[in-house]
C-alpha cells in the first residue's frame, strides 16, 4: 500500500482527480453503509440527486489528492496551487495578538488548509491542528510524518492535545480543528445540524471562551481540472455570551457553530463529505429523539 501511495504522490493533480472520480463511484457502488449515511444526511439537508452525484466524485478526489499533499517535499511550496480569498482577516487577527481559532468543516480539501496556512503565516505564528489518529499503525505513521512541516504542529484529539492548543492560543498562535466531527462522549452536547440533533463538540467554543482568541472560518474549494484550491476565509458568528447556566450556554454555542458550518456547506454542497456519519452516537451516550436535542 505504501508503494502505491508513493507512486500516486508523483502524479499530477489532474491525473489524481480523474482517478479520484472513479474511486468515488466505486466506493459508492461497493459500500451500502456509505450510501446509507450519505443518503440520510443529504435528505436531511434537503439536497437532491445533482448534489449527490457531485459529492460522490468529489469525495473520491479528496482521497486521491492526499498522497500528493502528504508526500510533497517540504521545500516545495504549494505556490500557484493555492489561491486566497479573505486572507486579510487572518492578518488582522494575528496582528491583534489574541490567538486565532480556525474552524474547518469536512468541506472541499480540508487537508490543504493547514499546509497553506503554515506556509503563509507560520513564520508569524505556528498553527497547531487537532486530528484523530488513524487506527492502522502504518497509516498513522504516514500521517504523522506527512504533517511535520515548518510552522505546523499536530496534536491528537485527546485531553493532552486540548491543553497544547490552549497553551498555543495564550501565546498568540493559531489552532485548527474540524467542529463537525463527532467528539467522544462527554466532550460534546446535542445541537441542531440541518434540523436534527447531532452530538457536537464544545471544544471550539471553549477555546475561544477560555483564551479570548478570535475565531474564523476557513475551507478550501477544489477547482476543476486539477487546478488546485481556493482557500476561503470568513468571520465566525459571535458566540452567545450568557445563558441560564453553563450547559445551556454550551448548547447555544454549539448551535451557533453548527449554523456556521451549514452556511459554509451551502456555498458548495457538492464538495461536502456527506458520507461522514454526522448523526452517530458517541460511545455510551444517551440516544436523542427530540428535534432540539432533548434526551
Amino acid at each position: 500500500m505504501l508503494s502505491l501511495i508513493r507512486w500516486l504522490s508523483r502524479r499530477g493533480l489532474p491525473t489524481l482527480h480523474a482517478l479520484g472520480t472513479v474511486l468515488g463511484w466505486l466506493a459508492w457502488g461497493l459500500s451500502p453503509t456509505y450510501r446509507r449515511h450519505a443518503g440520510a444526511l443529504l435528505a436531511q439537508a434537503g439536497q437532491g440527486a445533482a448534489v449527490r452525484r457531485q459529492a460522490i466524485a468529489q469525495a473520491g478526489r479528496m482521497v486521491a489528492e492526499l498522497p500528493w499533499l502528504w508526500l510533497r517535499p517540504v521545500d516545495r511550496p504549494l505556490g500557484a496551487a493555492v489561491q486566497w480569498q479573505g486572507e486579510a482577516l487572518i492578518d488582522a487577527a494575528l496582528d491583534a495578538g489574541r490567538g486565532l481559532v480556525l474552524l474547518t468543516p469536512h468541506l472541499g480539501c480540508f487537508e490543504v488548509c493547514a499546509q497553506a496556512i503554515a506556509e503563509r503565516d507560520g513564520h508569524r505564528a505556528r498553527l497547531t491542528a487537532m486530528y484523530r489518529p488513524a487506527r492502522q499503525p502504518w497509516l498513522r505513521q504516514l500521517e504523522e510524518t506527512a504533517r511535520l512541516r515548518p510552522g505546523l504542529a499536530t496534536v491528537p484529539a485527546a485531553l493532552a492535545g486540548v491543553r497544547q492548543m490552549i497553551r498555543a492560543l495564550r501565546k498568540g498562535e493559531m489552532v485548527g480543528l474540524l467542529p463537525d466531527q463527532v467528539p467522544p462522549e462527554g466532550m460534546g452536547v446535542w445541537a441542531p445540524f440541518f434540523g436534527r440533533p447531532a452530538y457536537t463538540m464544545t471544544l471550539a467554543a471553549r477555546l475561544v471562551q477560555q483564551t479570548g482568541a478570535a475565531a474564523l472560518l476557513i475551507w478550501a474549494e477544489r477547482l476543476d481540472g486539477g487546478r488546485g484550491w481556493v482557500l476561503r476565509v470568513s468571520r465566525a458568528t459571535s458566540l452567545p455570551a450568557a445563558e441560564a447556566d453553563d450547559d445551556a450556554l454550551q448548547v447555544a454555542c454549539a448551535a451557533a457553530v453548527n449554523a456556521d458550518m451549514e452556511r459554509l456547506i451551502a456555498q458548495c454542497p457538492g464538495q461536502y463529505l456527506w458520507g461522514y456519519d454526522r448523526y452517530k452516537q458517541p460511545r455510551r451516550a444517551h440516544r436523542v429523539t427530540g428535534e432540539e436535542g432533548t434526551a
